[in-house]
């Protein structure tokens, strides 16, 4: 089974070592009643698919179609009703868009075979494959790329006092692990992204340590997505100016950037154009962004 559109890596996305890419913008598509920051707005494909139309005009390279909320005390969806949620999105977006790159938000094989088979073209999993037994081999026989993300616990219950002794070695230790155990299950090395999952299991000091440390991620040589936008530390640290969650665009820019800094490629964010301005011009000033633009 391969996918029928344009795969995540045709996207350029190396990391390690070497010139920076130039930073990809993913556009995050809840297709759910209850995300935290736009549920319900997008929950029939016709106003999902109108919504991927913006985001990909707005400059996003990626569209990440979700049909499960992951926000801090939400249940799980089973596998059938994420699917129906999802594949009518997925194939609305590319009858308009045919060349558009689209990610599966989901940790359920069955979700992600049945977007694949639509035309996804890339998996992001919140379980770093931890999630199903057989998702790894669903992405190995897809040969599409993937996205592994560390959590502390599930979301029922991430933010209910999440510890660590030391949460940048633990987390990068965990996502050096499971990209092992990717490559092990035969994904290709060059088909893994890791992602630190800021905000799942984590608290304040956390998401700021994992941000000022996102190097050390950055260092395993696999490209780092950065998930930061709209979150509640950012209202936190606008002395709760930007309380509500669609205020809070100025804070996630601010984070994007210095992400990107630290050695980000990938930036999912429900803030297209403000987000990909932003690293447009931190991209052309740091010089890694002169041969092109950012997606």
């Amino acid at each position: 089974m391969a996918p029928t559109t344009p795969r995540g890596d045709e996207i350029q996305l190396a990391g390690g070592g070497g010139q920076t890419p130039a930073p990809v913008v993913m556009g995050i598509l809840n297709v759910t009643p209850d995300s935290f920051s736009d549920g319900g707005e997008f929950f029939d494909k016709e106003a999902g698919a109108a919504r991927a139309a913006e985001m990909l005009d707005e400059g996003a390279g990626i569209v990440d179609v979700g049909g499960e909320s992951t926000r801090p005390g939400s249940d799980p969806v089973p596998a059938e009703e994420e699917a129906r949620r999802v594949v009518p999105v997925i194939r609305e977006i590319l009858a308009a868009r045919p060349g558009a790159v689209i990610s599966i938000d989901t940790y359920h094989a069955a979700t992600a075979e049945a977007a694949l088979e639509a035309g996804a073209g890339l998996v992001n999993d919140v379980t770093a494959l931890n999630g199903d037994p057989r998702m790894a081999d669903v992405v190995a026989g897809a040969g599409c790329p993937v996205v592994l993300m560390h959590m502390l616990g599930e979301p029922k219950t991430m933010q209910q006092s999440p510890h660590y002794d030391d949460v940048v070695s633990e987390v990068r230790e965990f996502l050096a692990r499971r990209a092992e155990a990717a490559i092990s299950a035969g994904i290709s090395p060059e088909d893994v992204i890791l992602d630190p999952g800021i905000g799942f299991g984590k608290n304040l000091e956390h998401n700021l340590a994992l941000v000022e440390n996102l190097d050390a991620i950055a260092d395993l040589g696999y490209p780092v997505l950065f998930g930061a936008s709209r979150k509640s530390f950012i209202g936190r640290l606008s002395d709760g100016a930007s309380s509500e969650a669609g205020d809070r665009v100025f804070g996630t820019v601010a984070a994007s950037v210095l992400a990107y800094e630290r050695g980000a490629t990938i930036f999912r964010v429900h803030d297209v154009r403000a987000n990909r301005e932003a690293l447009e011009v931190a991209a052309a000033i740091s010089g890694s962004g002169s041969s092109g633009s950012v997606s």
